[in-house]
């Protein structure tokens, strides 16, 4: 039985899918006004792992993660480098995927774009206003928290407290402060889209409303994302989707705690981070998930140029003593599970079911390295190796051998590939060719033909 922490219920619970063998899961992704830094691609990597974990498990897992596209943040970027706002948007998902792929992320099921779905958001805005949930307000449309009884669950916040510290804004027409936007009426210059209200944009809370109930339907089971966003984006999505349907939204919430960088809290807006570029290529990949499944989850962490290189070095001996045992390994593939092996995978998993504690799991993995290092039997050394290469390693993404370490790359450039043909589809040439000159730069070459299109490297 899994058993993880539930922000909701401030305590551990049963994990237990609504439908029988399937979870399904929405990580909150990035808003992609500028570089994913290594503090935003820690709730990236956790839930990549827990999914792993499911699946090791027999579940079925059916994942989304969004792209928030539209923004204040891309707007000022776009501004500041006289671009258009879904241009700078593309050019920083395309380096997202780079990234991930950098990173062993795997891909979500889907990855919702905000500017995709503003149809079902105006509709989603519809209803809540038909049902006295929301108001509109010289253009702008408002959530009215105080027709939501439950607000504040989530965060365990009183709303007498919020009232207590929110301010109304000038040029905002709120009956109350704590309200908060659902559509924001256009401003000169700025992207908009049609709405009942006017020209306008959706605000930022009802954007991951829309996209994980259009992706996973109104009910699903887990919500995951940094403890940041707890107050109030989760707050926020959990009011206006439970007000829509009068349903439960996500059954369970998971939050990771931050990455800090001497002292606060990594951020792209303040220019406080470290870019995964700089990272992956002084540290690595592997030493990289390791430094941040080396602590728990829910936990901060401190970001550590000492602790990256301690966890460099302790991939490399572990590589080193796995390696002199890959070709032994490799001529046992169907190796037949001990009494011991059955044992150290049992407590790995215990590990990963109390709340997915992977500090613990991490400890049993290089156990595992000393025991071989220190085992003169070498039935033994081999069944460690393969404990570590091909149940524990694929788990966690780290110490793969190199027949089964997961691969992205061709799903990710298949996906690109689909995208660059349904704009080519819609006349939007210009966008489909960044797509192509993108690829190129990475050393990726896409050919066009009768067949479709294809790629090499």
């Amino acid at each position: 039985m899994i058993y993880v922490y539930n922000t909701l219920s401030r305590k551990k619970e049963r994990l237990k899918p609504r439908k029988p063998g399937l979870f399904t899961m929405y990580v909150c992704g990035p808003t992609v006004y500028g570089y994913v830094h290594l503090g935003n691609t820690r709730p990236s990597i956790i839930f990549d792992v827990f999914r792993r974990f499911l699946e090791y498990e027999g579940y079925r897992v059916l994942m989304a993660q969004n792209f928030t596209d539209i923004d204040d943040k891309i707007i000022n970027v776009a501004n500041e480098n006289n671009m258009d706002s879904l241009e700078v948007a593309e050019r920083f998902i395309i380096q997202y995927w780079k990234d991930a792929m950098s990173l062993g992320i795997r891909a979500s099921n889907f990855h919702p774009r905000t500017t995709h779905f503003v149809k079902e958001i105006v509709n989603f805005i519809e209803t809540l206003i038909n049902k006295g949930h929301a108001y509109e307000a010289d253009g702008d449309v408002y959530f009215d928290v105080s027709s939501f009884k439950e607000y504040g669950a989530l965060s365990h916040r009183k709303v007498e407290d919020l009232k207590a510290g929110a301010r109304i804004e000038p040029g905002e027409k709120k009956k109350s402060p704590e309200d908060f936007t659902l559509w924001k009426a256009a401003k000169p210059g700025e992207p908009s889209w049609k709405s009942p209200w006017g020209n306008g944009r959706p605000g930022w809370h009802i954007e991951c409303s829309v996209m994980s109930t259009e992706t996973l339907g109104e009910t699903f089971d887990i919500h995951a994302g940094g403890s940041d966003l707890i107050f109030p984006h989760h707050e926020n999505e959990k009011a206006q989707s439970e007000a829509k349907t009068g349903r439960t939204f996500a059954r369970y919430w998971m939050h990771n705690g931050m990455m800090k960088l001497a002292g606060s809290k990594m951020s792209k807006s303040e220019g406080v981070f470290i870019s995964i570029d700089e990272a992956v290529e002084k540290y690595g990949r592997d030493p990289i998930r390791l430094f941040i499944l080396s602590k728990h989850y829910r936990s901060p962490i401190e970001y550590s140029e000492e602790m990256l290189e301690e966890t460099k070095r302790a991939i490399l001996r572990a590589n080193r003593v796995l390696r002199s045992l890959d070709a032994k390994l490799k001529s046992n593939p169907l190796l037949e599970k001990s009494e011991k092996m059955n044992a150290y995978i049992k407590r790995f998993k215990e590990a990963l079911c109390d709340d997915f504690n992977t500090p613990k799991a991490v400890s049993i993995i290089f156990e595992l390295v000393k025991g071989i290092e220190d085992s003169q039997d070498e039935r033994e050394m081999i069944e460690y190796s393969y404990l570590i290469r091909n149940e524990f390693g694929p788990i966690l993404g780290i110490l793969e051998s190199s027949e089964r370490k997961f691969s992205n790359t061709d799903g990710l450039i298949k996906l690109l590939i689909d995208l660059r043909n349904e704009y080519r589809e819609n006349k939007q040439y210009k966008k489909a060719d960044r797509i192509r000159d993108r690829l190129l730069e990475l050393g990726i070459n896409l050919m066009d033909g009768s067949q479709g299109t294809t790629y090499s490297f």
